[in-house]
């Protein structure tokens, strides 16, 4: 059984501010998944100080760098391993400009558009290429292998063939298609 072609994977981080409201937090999600990404993590965690530092470290010299490691750390966000073709870019045009007055203006059907409060409350992160996601994806689900999601369930999420939890927002492999499959052969 061989996939059509690979599958990309992303990080999407919603911020503390968006969680705390209910609606919002439940348009992004029914957004997510009507631009058809398949959510292969999910988890509600307040960042740490040492997980944000390490996450935002190549901002670490820009003047917003402690406000944006305080709203981080500020309370619970939702954090997203989402795929897609074309992933990185798909998520990133979903939400829209970093800056909130330009996403307001220029592109007010995008997450931030809609939903963004400021510069640093912009709603939502992504990652800003497969590289990048790579290494987010390592510093905030450490148990999670790439490879290995590679190898074992991206023909899965590829062929569709998954159980979708809308409770925990988390996609699973069906594996009895495997069996079905191997029991027709």
């Amino acid at each position: 059984m061989q996939s059509k072609s690979s599958l990309q994977l992303t990080l999407a981080i919603l911020k503390p501010h968006v969680v705390k409201s209910p609606f919002v937090l439940q348009k992004i999600r029914d957004l997510i998944i009507d631009n058809n990404f398949k959510v292969v993590r999910s988890r509600r965690a307040t960042l740490s100080r040492a997980e944000a530092e390490l996450f935002y470290k190549e901002h670490e010299s820009k003047f917003f760098y402690n406000r944006l490691l305080t709203f981080m750390c500020s309370g619970p966000s939702d954090i997203h391993v989402l795929t897609r073709h074309d992933a990185v870019a798909k998520w990133r045009q979903l939400m829209g400009p970093t800056k909130v007055y330009q996403a307001q203006y220029n592109a007010q059907d995008t997450i931030r558009g809609m939903f963004g409060l400021s510069d640093t409350r912009n709603a939502t992160h992504g990652s800003d290429s497969k590289e990048s996601a790579e290494r987010e994806i390592a510093i905030l689900f450490k148990d999670f292998n790439i490879k290995e999601w590679y190898e074992s369930e991206e023909i899965f999420y590829n062929l569709g063939k998954l159980h979708f939890d809308p409770v925990s927002f988390v996609h699973t492999a069906d594996k009895t298609y495997i069996k079905n499959e191997q029991v027709t052969k």
